[in-house]
Order: C-alpha cells, then sequence, then structure tokens
C-alpha cells in the first residue's frame, strides 16, 4: 500500500517576504499505510505550509527537497492527479463557493476520483448514510458549498468528503479547530470510522493534545520553525500539553520576546 515519504522538503511561500524567505527548512517524515501521525505546532510553525505544499497550492513553492507517494514523484503531478492517486486534504479555512451546492459539488468530486458518475440513487443512499453518521440533516445537501456554514458545519463537511472518497492518505489540517465539545467527538469518530479500514495514513495536524484524547496517534511530531525538532509516541503530547512548546523555541527568538 502507498507510503507517503517527505525528504529535505524546504518550502516558500509567495508574499510572505521580499526575498521569499523559507517556511518549511528541511522536513523529513515518512506516512505508511495503517499509520497516524500528529504533526504538533504552535501558530507560524509551518504545519500548514507542509499541508498545502504536498497537496499543490499554487502558492507554494518547493525550493528543495521530495514528496513520494507510492513511488512515484507528487511534485511533479498536478492538484487532481494528487487527489485521484489517493491524497486528501482536509483544509483548516474551507472555502466558501457560493452556487455550488454541497451534493453537486460531492457528486463531481466522487466521480472525479472514482473515474465515473456514481448512479444517481446510489449516491444519494450513501451520502445520506455518511451525513447522518456524522449528525449533518438532509438539508445540508442543497445548501451552497461551504457558504454561511459554522466553524463546526464546514469541519463535518470536510469529514463528509474523507468518507465519500475514501483516499488513500488524509493530511487534515488542524480539523478540531474551532469545534465544541460535541462536534469534536461527532468529527473524530468520522476520523476513527476512516482510520478502521486499516490501510490507511493519516497525518493529523494540530496546536493542541483535545483532539489526540479521541484520535490516538502511533507517532507525535513536534514542529517548530519550519522543521520537525522532536518525534516520540502518544506520550509526548502529553508531555506538551504540561509543558508546552517553548523548550522547543530557538534561543534567540525567546531573547527577543518572540514566543510561540
Amino acid at each position: 500500500m502507498p507510503t507517503l515519504e517527505i525528504r529535505d522538503l524546504h518550502v516558500s511561500v509567495e508574499g510572505t517576504s521580499p526575498d521569499n524567505e523559507e517556511i518549511l527548512r528541511g522536513v523529513d517524515l515518512t506516512v505508511r499505510p495503517g499509520e497516524t501521525h500528529a504533526l504538533m505546532g504552535p501558530n507560524g510553525s509551518g504545519k500548514s505550509t507542509l499541508a498545502y505544499a504536498i497537496a499543490g497550492h499554487p502558492k507554494y513553492t518547493v525550493t528543495r527537497g521530495s514528496v513520494t507517494f507510492d513511488g512515484e514523484d507528487v511534485l511533479s503531478m498536478s492538484v487532481d492527479e494528487r487527489a485521484r492517486a489517493g491524497l486528501f486534504l482536509a483544509m483548516q479555512y474551507p472555502v466558501e463557493v457560493p452556487g455550488v451546492s454541497v451534493s453537486n459539488f460531492l457528486r463531481t468530486a466522487v466521480t472525479a476520483v472514482r473515474g465515473e458518475a456514481p448512479k444517481l440513487r446510489e449516491f444519494i443512499k450513501e451520502t445520506r448514510g455518511a451525513m447522518n453518521g456524522l449528525r449533518i440533516p438532509s438539508s445540508f445537501a442543497e445548501r451552497s458549498l461551504n457558504e454561511g456554514f459554522s466553524g463546526g458545519e464546514k469541519k463535518r463537511h470536510e469529514i463528509l468528503q474523507l468518507k465519500l472518497l475514501a483516499p488513500k492518505m488524509a493530511i487534515l489540517d488542524e480539523t478540531d479547530s474551532g469545534l465544541d465539545v460535541d462536534a469534536l467527538r461527532v468529527v473524530s469518530d468520522g476520523i476513527n470510522e476512516y482510520r478502521g479500514q486499516g490501510d490507511v495514513g493519516v497525518l493529523l495536524i494540530t496546536h493542541y493534545s483535545r483532539i489526540l484524547r479521541y484520535i490516538r496517534p502511533d507517532f507525535v511530531h513536534v514542529f517548530i520553525g519550519g522543521r520537525i525538532v522532536e518525534e516520540g509516541g502518544p506520550d509526548l503530547a502529553e508531555r506538551l500539553e504540561a509543558e508546552g512548546y517553548e523548550r522547543f523555541t530557538p534561543r534567540e527568538q525567546l531573547e527577543a520576546g518572540v514566543t510561540p
């Protein structure tokens, strides 16, 4: 089954500075089938940059390094080719698309990934089942994509896509952001149901350990200053909750008064 391999990845972001300073400064990470990795770090550490670079966002430029999936060069693929290869990104800030209904968006996405349009009656049944599991009302399907959605509705819709598209590798960018306790449990249950397939990989990006109470990772990585600075098991997340990120922050930043 496909493995996601990131080697010495350096990335700059358009418009971040006059000289396009690198945000990622040498990331090495391997996510194998059946593994869940939690990537934890403070705001501005580059976690979302890693997610968008893997997904192929045009503002993110890889200046050095490689990303492969199932041995194939991800960086040479278009965005839609990455999706069809089995890579999925649940965005931290999903985009509103007025005039495009959730149901039309989902059917179009499923058609693109599966290679053929699902039969309408079967697709409706499949979608309703997935929506019920996420406690999403049926009227949700006719709303414009993300328009006027609450934070919880947006995140549930991201997990709805995850369930219907069934990717081989899911990158979840701060899926717990803005969720109350009830919504967090529902979303976590959806992710765990996806993980239950056994042969899929998950890269879960988060600030806090609260979602890890419901989704137990196999590996935890601390991300500071555009690189991974420490790795461990689930107990590392508990240490971060108790101690914070300050001990990983470069001394020069602390002396300048810049803290996570």
